[in-house]
């Protein structure tokens, strides 16, 4: 029952920080380790699949009508061989140009920040710390006057290099996407809008590369039960963050994201310094 909980918790934790913009990767490396869980919940593979399988869950159950629209908007620029005027056509194509730089460096270095970040816990805080510093930059020297419809080829690959900066546990995928969408001009709902979209085939696309590690055989430390529970739980608190993130940006700034990735910095690294 012990396991259950915890596993419910984490995914919790999974499903509301990967969207909402304070980093999931720093929260599922830290809390374990605070909260001082046992060794499967930070070294588990197959768990960790699962809870990115909840997440893409939330992300195709939310932009599922989005998701129709932009493939048949694709289809039918390959069909005709032309963008023309369609904002959808053009959209589906940004969107998967976003994917490329993050795939590269993700294929290439995923594994060596993994393991690196997950024995050297204390540059996590500092990298909060960036994360933040990122996010103000973007609300403080960003013009916020562009939607989706003004997106250009190269906003899509800045975005989407910046994206292979959320390999550092404590930057955010979102985050930094977010904030690189602010600076080259998108409006706040915009960007988090880009940044959910461009997400899915990243999400899809990690959770396919860490299955190769489970379908090698890896023993699993979990019952089905603790391993759906952490998966259901992260799809539902997905859902909602998403949900919350993007009716908060159309009136409100990430100030509030800025703070607590600031003081989830500082309480983590006087709790890891102390113990």
């Amino acid at each position: 029952m012990e396991l259950l909980l915890q596993a419910i918790i984490q995914g919790v934790v999974q499903g509301l920080t990967e969207f909402l913009p304070i980093s999931s990767s720093a929260h599922l490396i830290l809390l374990p380790r605070l909260l001082g869980w046992d060794d499967p919940f930070l070294t588990s593979a197959e768990f960790d699949v699962m809870l990115h399988l909840g997440t893409l869950g939330a992300l195709l159950v939310y932009f599922w009508r989005d998701l129709i629209r932009l493939g048949i908007a694709w289809l039918a620029s390959i069909r005709h061989r032309r963008l023309g005027e369609d904002p959808d056509r053009r959209l589906a194509w940004l969107l998967l140009l976003t994917v490329i730089p993050a795939a590269l460096v993700g294929a290439l270095f995923e594994d060596f920040f993994d393991e690196t970040f997950r024995d050297v816990l204390l540059v996590i805080p500092l990298l909060l710390v960036v994360g933040a510093g990122m996010l103000a930059f973007g609300e403080r020297f960003g013009r916020r006057d562009r939607g989706l419809d003004k997106l250009r080829v190269r906003d899509a690959l800045v975005i989407g290099m910046a994206q292979a900066l959320a390999l550092f546990p404590g930057i955010s995928r979102s985050g930094v996407t977010i904030a690189a969408g602010l600076v080259l001009g998108l409006d706040r709902a915009a960007a988090a809008r880009f940044a959910f979209l461009m997400g899915i085939p990243i999400i899809a696309g990690a959770g396919l590369w860490k299955l190769r590690v489970i379908v090698a055989g890896e023993t699993s430390a979990f019952e089905p039960l603790v391993l759906a529970a952490g998966m259901t739980a992260s799809a539902l608190a997905g859902l909602a963050a998403i949900a919350f993130l993007l009716r908060y940006l159309r009136t409100r700034s990430t100030g509030i994201f800025i703070v607590y990735r600031l003081l989830f910095a500082a309480v983590a690294a006087v709790l890891l310094i102390t113990r």
